[in-house]
């Protein structure tokens, strides 16, 4: 059977510690997964851009469990926790259903809400998005372009939070390469036969090395992670980090 999933509600700053206590204290075959839920959000500091990892749910932990009272049984162990608990700032509350399989499509494996890069028509009309957003670009209530977040309603135990997710634009990415980070030049690129369709003759597959031709990351090199419906998944190494996104297969070439 399947683990249940819940939320446990605390004190905003404490949440690391309490993740941190339930996993020394509480025997694995009580829970699966513990652990909080983090946001990308660019941000300048001294005249540089940085991604700074935020909580994306302040005061929210998030667990997996079958038997949640176990869980209250070894916890009321520690002075300290039992001290919480009796004062009812700790709290499981069932999440509904679909809104854990949400929090898993948006984030990855380390539990972080990474960067969506989006693209504007220059009047602040989002005209492509390409990470987490695309999946809830229904749920936008705003977006805050000079902050680089956007406002997005997420259901959370069947209410509505208004939490930010990080996003990356143009400016960004001219920022970055503008501080020589672009692995190679436009002009090293290597010319590739063109069908009479348009589309490059060159087949791609998972690990190939391609330049980045036409679109906000134009110029930068990135590696594919895979190939479907006459879209590449693209990873491009910015920022310190891979961000990821998918454009169409005419956009890239591949680098010998």
């Amino acid at each position: 059977m399947d683990m249940l999933w819940y939320v446990i509600q605390t004190y905003s700053g404490r949440e690391e510690k309490l993740v941190e206590m339930i996993r020394r204290i509480v025997p694995t075959e009580y829970y699966g997964e513990c652990f909080v839920v983090y946001y990308e959000q660019l941000r300048d500091r001294k005249q540089k851009t940085q991604i700074h990892i935020l909580r994306m749910f302040p005061g929210y932990i998030f667990i997996s469990s079958d038997d949640v009272e176990k869980i209250f049984q070894y916890l009321k162990m520690v002075p300290t926790m039992s001290k919480i608990m009796t004062a009812g700032a700790f709290v499981f509350t069932p999440l509904y259903e679909g809104e854990a399989e949400f929090l898993m499509r948006i984030m990855d494996d380390d539990h972080i809400v990474r960067l969506t890069y989006v693209a504007t028509d220059g009047k602040n009309h989002v005209s492509l998005l390409s990470g987490p957003l695309e999946k809830c670009r229904t749920l936008v209530k705003e977006y805050r372009f000079r902050d680089r977040y956007a406002m997005v309603g997420l259901r959370i135990v069947g209410q509505e939070k208004i939490v930010r997710m990080g996003i990356i634009l143009n400016d960004d990415i001219r920022r970055e390469m503008a501080y020589g980070k672009a692995e190679v030049k436009i002009n090293m690129l290597e010319k590739y036969a063109v069908s009479a369709s348009g589309k490059s003759s060159v087949l791609l597959k998972k690990g190939d090395k391609v330049i980045v031709i036409e679109g906000g990351f134009e110029g930068n090199v990135a590696v594919v992670n895979q190939v479907k419906n006459g879209e590449a998944q693209i990873s491009v190494h910015m920022f310190g980090r891979n961000i990821f996104m998918n454009v169409p297969m005419e956009s890239i070439k591949k680098l010998a």
